[in-house]
């Protein structure tokens, strides 16, 4: 159903903020109107650390999305990542007291799972089931209307530190924007690039953002296991920076116009750069092998961290359909190559898909996440249109968001 209210996702990253308009098309899916994008100044790997830039980088993005759209923002669909994310498994169990399973049972599963995890200091962002079990029949994705006396569940609950939390409402508040919902930036992600066939065959999304690298693993279609690591491309922007040296806003530019993560590849290659000088000295001229021999160790020990998060998790035997790689990092030449030498599985690079209208404009593994949440805000959507709630990843922000607003209030 065609809708005057638009969709927007808001990506709020530790290089770029991205501000992502779509509109509901008449057959159902989103169209996307509107792309707004302005460095961030506020953020350090993936937490704000300044409000007041952090929002005045949120309002650049959106207004820029606004007037490429013709329309006004009000609410937004929100990533969230940064080290202090956590994603644990659980279980729960209920009796059943009418033999037949409703929605109030399978909430009071999913609550009793919850409440077996202890949580200081931290906010419970998703609540993802697994796995239902019905008299210990396993296997069960639904079991809405079946018969039973026992009803069991597995979840993945993701949590984070209720102060970053915090502050991303107040600055998205701040810039006069309401919060619809807060999603996981990797979930989000997924919503954008992964497939179904994936999803149930086993893979890894890995997004390698500036300042973070956020991950999900899929198995069987569903999420087995979360993580962020607080490292991304910045690392390889301060190397360059060391290095040759320059400032970092000219070691990221030289990164992304002439990088390179492996060294072989430029076999034959006697391209050069210019590397502007620092405090007024003259300018330098570097070989790309030069800039190649600074960036490959970075990646490789990037890519070394990831595998190890993956084979903690104990999913490293279920990537039957290898690994998906997105994020702004990931354009670099040679990160794909890369990524193979050291997970020993099929890489390939994951851009935006399932949206229609400015698609060219948005197609690539940088916008993956601002895709997401506008799909992720789509299902929303959708099943609240219908009373439904999605099965597939119960997120407990709204439970959480008056909370979030008492904060916020203290400081008005």
């Amino acid at each position: 159903m065609k809708t005057d209210s638009p969709i927007v996702g808001l990506d709020i990253g530790t290089t770029k903020v991205c501000c992502i308009i779509g509109e509901i098309n008449e057959e159902g899916g989103v169209d996307i109107v509107g792309v707004g994008q302005h460095p961030s100044y506020g953020l350090r790997k993936g937490v704000v650390v300044n409000i007041k830039a952090t929002v005045e980088s949120i309002k650049a993005a959106v207004e820029e999305a606004e007037m490429m759209a013709g329309t006004e923002v009000n609410s937004v669909y929100a990533g969230i990542a940064g080290g202090h994310i956590r994603g644990v498994n659980s279980r729960g169990v209920i009796a059943v007291k009418n033999k037949e399973i409703t929605q109030r049972d399978i909430d009071r599963a999913i609550d009793s799972a919850t409440a077996h995890a202890v949580f200081m200091d931290r906010e419970v962002i998703h609540v993802l089931p697994q796995e239902f079990m019905v008299d210990n029949q396993d296997g069960i994705k639904s079991p809405l209307e079946m018969f039973g006396a026992k009803l069991e569940v597995r979840v993945h609950i993701v949590t984070g530190a209720v102060t970053s939390a915090q502050n991303i409402v107040k600055s998205i508040n701040q810039a006069g924007l309401h919060v619809d919902d807060i999603v996981l930036q990797p979930l989000a992600s997924s919503e954008a690039v992964l497939s179904t066939e994936e999803k149930e065959t086993g893979v890894a999304l890995v997004d390698i953002g500036g300042g973070t690298s956020d991950m999900v693993v899929f198995f069987k279609d569903v999420i087995q296991h979360t993580s962020v690591l607080a490292l991304g491309g910045d690392l390889v922007t301060s190397d360059i920076s060391s290095c040759l040296p320059a400032s970092l806003s000219h070691a990221q530019q030289i990164k992304h116009d002439h990088g390179c993560a492996i060294l072989d590849l430029l076999k034959g290659d006697e391209s050069t750069l210019e590397v502007p000088g620092v405090g007024g000295r003259e300018p330098r001229i570097v070989s790309r092998k030069t800039l190649a021999e600074i960036i490959e160790p970075r990646v490789e020990e990037l890519f070394n961290l990831i595998k190890l998060e993956i084979e903690s998790s104990g999913s490293d035997d279920t990537l039957f359909s290898g690994i998906v790689l997105t994020g702004g990092t990931v354009i670099m030449d040679g990160m794909l190559e890369a990524a193979e030498r050291a997970f020993r599985l099929p890489v390939r690079k994951g851009s935006p898909k399932g949206v229609g209208g400015l698609l060219d404009v948005v197609n690539s593994p940088m916008h993956a996440t601002g895709v997401g949440l506008l799909l992720y805000g789509l299902k929303q959507q959708a099943s609240k249109e219908k009373g439904q709630r999605l099965l597939s990843g119960r997120n407990l922000f709204n439970k959480t968001l008056f909370r979030m607003k008492g904060w916020v209030d203290e400081f008005f």
